[in-house]
C-alpha cells in the first residue's frame, strides 16, 4: 500500500476516527487505526465493539493495499509533521514508512484482515435533522448522564422517542431529568430507543456544520447509524426498558415564578463559593414572597444572601435545592428568561418554555436548620 494525503487532511481524519479508539482493551488491534486504501477511497476505521466510526479522507491512492496503525502513535507522528504531505507505504511483512518532507519514521503495522470492521447494516428510511439541532440537543441533555449511572446501563443512556414529527430526548439520574423536543421537518413511524450517552457526546465533538448541514440517522434492533459528510458512525444501542416519567408531569403548581436567567445563574453560582468542601454540600435556600426571590446560603465559612426581582403568580415558597443541578440546567438555557413551576417544597421543580421545548425537572433537598 502507498497513500499520499495532506497533514492536514490526514489529521482531520485520524481526530475523527480517534473518538472511537478504547481506552482500555485486552485486543491489542482495537487499539489501531484501519487505513483502507483497498477500493477507490482513503477510508480510516476505528472500532472499540460498541461504537464504531468510518471516515472517508481526500488523498492519491498510488498503491493499493490496507493496513492497520496503533492510533496514539500515528496520531503523534501526524500531529508533529509539517503542513505538506505526507506519504505512508508498507509492504507485504506489514513494515509501514511514514514520510513528510525530510522526516521518515518508520513502524511495524498490524494486517488490515485482523481488524474488527464496523458491521455492514442495512438502512431504512433515514430521519433528518441539521447538525446544529442535533449538536444542540446533545448539549442540552447529555450532562445529566454521569458515570455514577454506569450500575444501571439504561441511565448511561439517552432515550430517543419519535412520534410523527417529534424527536424527545430524555436523559435522567434519580435526583433530575432533563428533556429536548425537537420539531422534524417531516413525520415519521413512531420508535423508541436507548443511544449510549457516550456515542452521543462523542458524534457532537465530531459534528462542525450549521443548519444547512445535516445528519442522516438510521435506526436498526440493535443499533442506531448517523450519516454526515464524509463521515459514519455506527453504535450499538442499550437493551431494556426506559424508565417511565409521564406520571410526573402535570399542569398543576402553587407557585410559578418568571426571572431573568442571567441574574438567577450568576446568583446560584455566588452561592457556591460557601460550598468549598466535599463534607460540606450545602443546598442553597430559594424563598419567594410577592415579587422577590431571596437566595441564601449558610454554612461554616459565613452566610451570603441575594435578592432578585421575579414576576409570581400562587402561593410564596421556601424551597431548597443543589446548586450544581440548577447550574447545569441554566447553562444550557439560551432563552433571556425562564419560568419555574412548583408545588411545595417536596415535589420537583419544573425549568420549562411554553412550548415544552425543553424541560429540566429538579428534585429538591431537605430543608435544613439555617
Amino acid at each position: 500500500m502507498k497513500i499520499t494525503c495532506s497533514q492536514s487532511e490526514l489529521l482531520k481524519g485520524v481526530n475523527i476516527v480517534s473518538k472511537a479508539v478504547p481506552t482500555r482493551t485486552t485486543m491489542a488491534i482495537l487499539e489501531c487505526i484501519l487505513i483502507d486504501a483497498s477500493g477507490s477511497e482513503i477510508k480510516l476505521t476505528a472500532n472499540d465493539m460498541e461504537i464504531g466510526i468510518e471516515t472517508v479522507i481526500e488523498g492519491k491512492i498510488d498503491e493499493k493495499g490496507i493496513i492497520a496503525i496503533d492510533a496514539k502513535f500515528l496520531g503523534d507522528v501526524i500531529r508533529k509533521c509539517p503542513d505538506s504531505d505526507v506519504v505512508i507505504e508498507c509492504d507485504e511483512k506489514y513494515q509501514t514508512t511514514i514520510t513528510c518532507e525530510t522526516i521518515q519514521v518508520n513502524i511495524t503495522g498490524k494486517p488490515g484482515e485482523d481488524f474488527s470492521n464496523i458491521p455492514v447494516i442495512p438502512r431504512n428510511e433515514p430521519v433528518i435533522l441539521s447538525q446544529f439541532t442535533l449538536r444542540e440537543l446533545v448539549r442540552q441533555t447529555t450532562f445529566t448522564i454521569t458515570e455514577l449511572n454506569a450500575n444501571n446501563k439504561v441511565m448511561t443512556g439517552e432515550l430517543f422517542e419519535i412520534t410523527g414529527d417529534t424527536l424527545k430526548a430524555v436523559a435522567l439520574e434519580p435526583v433530575r431529568i432533563s428533556i429536548r423536543n425537537i420539531k422534524l421537518k417531516e413525520s415519521y413511524p413512531d420508535k423508541k430507543v436507548i443511544v449510549p450517552g457516550k456515542t452521543l457526546n462523542e458524534i457532537s465533538k465530531i459534528l462542525t456544520g450549521g443548519t444547512e448541514d445535516m445528519v442522516e440517522i438510521f435506526f436498526t434492533e440493535n443499533h442506531i447509524i448517523f450519516e454526515f459528510d464524509q463521515t459514519t458512525v455506527v453504535s450499538r444501542l442499550i437493551d431494556g426498558e426506559f424508565f417511565a416519567i409521564n406520571h410526573m408531569f402535570s399542569s398543576d403548581y402553587e407557585t410559578k415564578l418568571r426571572v431573568n436567567k442571567k441574574k438567577l445563574l450568576e446568583a446560584i453560582d455566588r452561592s457556591t463559593l460557601f460550598i468549598t468542601k466535599d463534607s460540606e454540600k450545602k443546598p442553597f435556600v430559594m424563598e419567594i414572597e410577592e415579587n422577590t426571590l431571596e437566595l441564601r446560603v449558610s454554612s461554616s465559612y459565613g452566610r451570603i444572601k441575594e435578592r432578585i426581582d421575579v414576576a409570581k403568580d400562587g402561593k410564596n415558597l421556601k424551597i431548597s435545592f443543589n446548586p450544581k443541578l440548577f447550574i447545569d440546567a441554566l447553562r444550557v438555557i439560551d432563552d433571556e428568561e425562564v419560568s419555574l413551576y412548583m408545588v411545595n417544597h417536596r415535589s420537583p421543580c419544573f425549568i420549562k418554555d411554553e412550548n415544552e421545548s425543553y424541560i429540566y425537572v429538579i428534585l429538591p433537598v431537605n430543608l435544613q436548620d439555617e
